[in-house]
């Protein structure tokens, strides 16, 4: 008998924000399984329908569930918050089906259907914090050893990322945060933006607007997700923007017209090319690799490497590319 295993991303928990097709999987279900949280969150949604509850921490528990249902061709609905691709249930539950021998070609099929993450549902309540380059780190080190956590967290903050937070504090973990904002604190200003917020789009929904120095001295808990800026974000009526680097190539009191030196559709000022090119004439007129590394803060093995790639040659016409 053909099962399926639909993996539902449920979002942040309003109804309001959760898909269509989240919303079909769960309608054509025979089964719904979730942690029990996740479960309240749909409870209207589930007359009718066999619902098997979990624990916080029987995530494989709820796969093997799934499987055993689809197995007997029944129609199974996994869920999770958010999406079930970021901190979610697919991840687990595809190990447990490449362990059982499971292929796509198999008779149970699995969807994973997408939804809206607590990055994406938080950033909206904040203002546009993920308008630049951003990265989500979890501070759960119930199956990640801490030392990995810390240097995933000491090279984002030095890279610049606007940074999210997951499972940011527990009852039990309670000094993972405040070993979080140190490492941040060897990079970033102190005064550097920072939002909390807990329960987005759910009944108990709190944002509070704070920065690096003070970040840890906030109500953090399970049901948060900290928002951590970059050296360019800032917060301007209760809302938090990162820019994008618009305002560095069009002048917006202009019309959006470009600066001086810049083209519409190029690389802000000289772009990849540019610099290389720069950066040879810098080494040529006697400035060594080790202080070209310094003043652009890459590895010298990389300024290395790019000083021994061969010149660009001209791009092609379009039309000879076409041809």
């Amino acid at each position: 008998m053909s099962g399926k295993i639909s993996l539902v991303g449920i979002g942040p928990g309003s109804h309001a924000h959760m898909t269509q097709r989240a919303r079909e999987a769960i309608a054509e279900a025979d089964v719904v399984v979730g942690y029990s949280t996740y479960i309240k969150l749909v409870a209207d949604l589930l007359e009718g329908k066999e619902v098997i509850r979990k624990g916080m921490t029987e995530e494989l528990d709820r796969a093997v569930n799934a499987l055993d249902r689809a197995r007997e061709g029944k129609k199974v609905a996994l869920i999770s918050s958010g999406d079930a691709g970021v901190y979610g249930m697919a991840g687990p539950t595809y190990e447990v089906l490449f362990q059982a021998g499971w292929t796509p070609e198999s008779e149970i099929t699995v969807e994973v259907v997408p939804g809206a993450s607590a990055i994406n549902a938080c950033a909206a309540l904040v203002g546009a914090p993920l308008t630049h380059d951003f990265c989500s780190i979890s501070l759960s080190d119930l199956l990640t050893p801490w030392p990995v956590i810390a240097r995933r967290l000491d090279a984002v903050a030095a890279a610049d990322f606007v940074v999210a937070l997951y499972n940011p504090k527990s009852g039990r973990r309670t000094q993972q945060i405040v070993q979080a904002q140190a490492l941040f604190l060897r990079h970033r200003r102190p005064d550097t933006p920072v939002a909390v917020v807990k329960s987005a789009y759910r009944r108990r929904e709190r944002i509070e607007f704070t920065t690096l120095a003070t970040m840890s001295d906030c109500d953090i808990g399970m049901l948060t997700t900290v928002l951590i800026g970059n050296s360019h974000t800032f917060v301007q009526h209760g809302l938090m923007v990162t820019p994008r680097g618009y305002a560095n190539k069009y002048d917006l009191d202009d019309g959006g017209s470009t600066r001086a030196g810049e083209k519409a559709g190029r690389s802000l000022s000289t772009g990849l090319l540019g610099w290389m090119d720069n950066l040879r004439a810098d080494f040529a007129d006697g400035t060594s690799v080790a202080t070209l590394a310094r003043q652009h803060r890459l590895p010298e093995d990389y300024v290395d490497m790019v000083l021994r790639t061969p010149v660009h040659a001209e791009p092609a016409p379009v039309e000879e590319v076409q041809e």
